[in-house]
C-alpha cells in the first residue's frame, strides 16, 4: 500500500481502525495473495453426522491440509468468526444456520491458537433470543467465548471501490478483530443460486443496508455484483464451511435437507465456493459471484487453478442435487441468443403464498423491501403490482408458506436445465 494511499485513509478512517486495516492486508494469508496468481487450496474431509468429536478431528485434518493454523492466526490474536444465522430464528435441525456443534468443533480448534474469540451475525434483536433458539447461546457459553449481536457493536464507514458500491458500512466487530473466520452453511438460494463463502459475509452490513440492497438491486446478476463489493472490503483469512446436511431446492431457508457429509476448507472463500458448486453439478462461473471475485482477482474461481486436497472431487459429487428455480437462468445463458429475448418474461419467478400454510406471522411482511405484502385473516397476501421479485419473503419464512411460481414453460425449462447439467456433470 503506497504512502499516499495511506495518509489518505488515515484521515478518512482514523489512526486506530486504519492501523487494522494496513496490518491485515500485510499478513494476508498466502492463499489470498495467491489469489492475485490464480492459484488457491481447498479441502474436504468426510464426517457424516453432527458428532462433536467426529467433526473436531474433520475441521482440524482439513485446516493442516491446507497449511494449518497457524498460518492464519497469530497467539494472541483477536478472532471474529461471522457464523450464518439467517433471521428470523429456527432451531439446528432445519438446516438454515450454521450448526452449533459444527461451530463448536471449530472454536475449540481456535482457542488452542487464542483465547481472544468472539461469535457472531446481524440478528433480528426483538422478541425471542433468536441464537438461543438455534443453540448458539448455550454453546458459546459452555465453549466460553463471546456471542455478540453485530447491531450492538455499531458499524463503521469503509471505502470499498466496487461497482456498485464507493462505501459500505461494516460491523466495527469484525473489523476490530486481526483474523475473521468464515464458517458459512451450503445451501442453495432463491436470487444467487448457491450461498456460500462470500455471500455469508453479507451479513456484516447493517440489516437495513441488506434489506434496501435486495429492493435496488433485484436482478442476480446485479446483487451479486454487490454482494462482491462487500467481499471484496471484508475477506476472511479462513473459510471453513458447513457441509454435512446441505439445503437444496428452494433455499435458503424452505428447502429440503441432503446429507452430503463433507467439511470443506480453505484461505480462499472464492475457490471453496467454485469447488461447491462442482460438487453439486454447476459450472462455478455461472455462479455470479465466483464469476465477479475470480474477474477482480478477489480469489479463485476456476477449477483448473484449484488444487483439492483430502477427499477427490469426484468422490463427493453429487450430481442430482436439486437447485433452485433460479439455476434456470444458468441454462439459458448458454442458450442461443435469440432464445434469451423470447423466454425471459416466461422465466421469471415471482413469490406464492400457500394459504393453509401460512400462520401469519409477518416475517415476509417485515422484511419486504417495496412494501408489497400485507397479512390479513392471518394470510400473507402479495400485491403483484408492488412485488420486485427479490424473494427475501421466501427467504424469511419459515413455514413453506412462500414458494417460487413459475410458468408452464418456465417449469419446461428448468427441468431441461437439470437434465443437461446432469450431464455435463457426468461427462466431468
Amino acid at each position: 500500500m503506497g504512502k499516499g494511499l495511506k495518509y489518505g485513509l488515515y484521515c478518512y478512517c482514523g489512526r486506530e481502525m486504519m492501523d487494522k486495516l494496513v496490518d491485515r492486508q500485510e499478513r494476508e494469508p498466502t492463499s489470498l495473495k495467491d489469489a492475485k496468481l490464480r492459484n488457491a487450496t481447498v479441502s474436504i474431509v468426510r464426517v457424516h453426522d453432527y458428532d462433536y468429536a467426529q467433526i473436531y478431528e474433520a475441521v482440524k485434518e482439513g485446516v493442516e491440509l491446507i497449511g494449518g493454523l497457524e498460518r492464519v492466526i497469530r497467539p494472541g490474536s483477536r478472532v471474529f468468526v461471522k457464523i450464518n444465522h439467517l433471521p428470523p430464528p429456527s432451531p439446528p435441525e432445519k438446516g438454515i444456520v450454521t450448526h452449533p456443534v459444527f461451530a463448536e468443533a471449530v472454536l475449540r480448534l481456535l482457542k488452542t491458537f487464542s483465547d481472544n474469540v468472539t461469535v457472531g451475525d446481524d440478528i433480528a434483536s426483538d422478541g425471542a433470543d433468536g441464537f438461543s433458539i438455534s443453540g448458539f447461546r448455550q454453546m458459546c457459553a459452555r465453549v466460553g467465548v463471546r456471542l455478540v449481536n453485530l447491531r450492538e457493536g455499531g458499524f463503521v464507514e469503509v471505502e470499498c471501490n466496487g461497482h456498485f458500491l464507493d462505501k459500505i458500512y461494516l460491523s466495527r466487530i469484525a473489523m476490530d478483530a486481526d483474523v475473521i473466520i468464515n464458517l458459512p452453511k451450503l445451501k442453495t438460494h432463491s436470487l444467487t443460486v448457491l450461498t456460500g463463502g462470500v455471500k455469508n459475509m453479507y451479513g456484516t452490513i447493517p440489516s437495513g443496508l441488506r434489506t434496501r440492497f435486495h429492493g435496488e438491486y433485484v436482478k442476480s446478476e446485479d446483487f451479486s455484483q454487490v454482494l462482491t463489493d462487500i467481499f471484496s472490503a471484508i475477506r476472511p483469512q479462513l473459510t471453513i464451511m458447513d457441509g454435512i446436511v446441505a439445503m437444496e431446492g428452494e433455499g435458503p431457508a424452505s428447502g429440503g435437507l441432503r446429507r452430503l457429509g463433507v467439511v470443506l476448507a480453505s484461505q480462499d472463500a472464492v475457490a471453496l465456493d467454485a469447488v461447491v458448486a462442482r460438487m453439486v453439478g454447476l459450472n462455478p462461473m455461472d455462479i455470479y459471484t465466483t464469476r465477479y471475485c475470480d474477474e477482480r482477482g478477489l480469489g479463485v474461481g476456476n477449477l483448473d487453478n484449484i488444487k483439492v486436497v483430502g477427499e477427490r472431487l469426484e468422490r463427493v459429487a453429487v450430481p442430482d442435487f436439486r437447485t433452485p428455480a433460479s439455476a434456470t437462468n444458468l441454462f439459458i445463458r448458454r442458450a442461443p441468443g435469440f432464445l434469451p429475448r423470447l423466454v425471459t418474461r416466461q422465466l421469471s419467478i415471482r413469490p406464492r403464498v400457500i394459504g393453509r400454510q401460512c400462520t401469519g406471522c409477518r416475517e415476509c411482511e417485515k422484511i419486504c423491501p417495496a412494501g408489497a405484502i400485507s397479512v390479513a385473516s392471518k394470510t400473507a397476501r402479495i400485491n403483484p403490482s408492488l412485488c420486485i421479485q427479490c424473494m427475501c419473503c421466501h427467504e424469511a419464512c419459515r413455514f413453506n408458506a412462500i414458494v417460487p411460481r413459475r410458468s408452464v414453460m418456465g417449469m419446461v425449462v428448468h427441468l431441461l436445465g437439470i437434465f443437461v447439467n446432469k450431464l455435463r456433470s457426468l461427462s466431468a
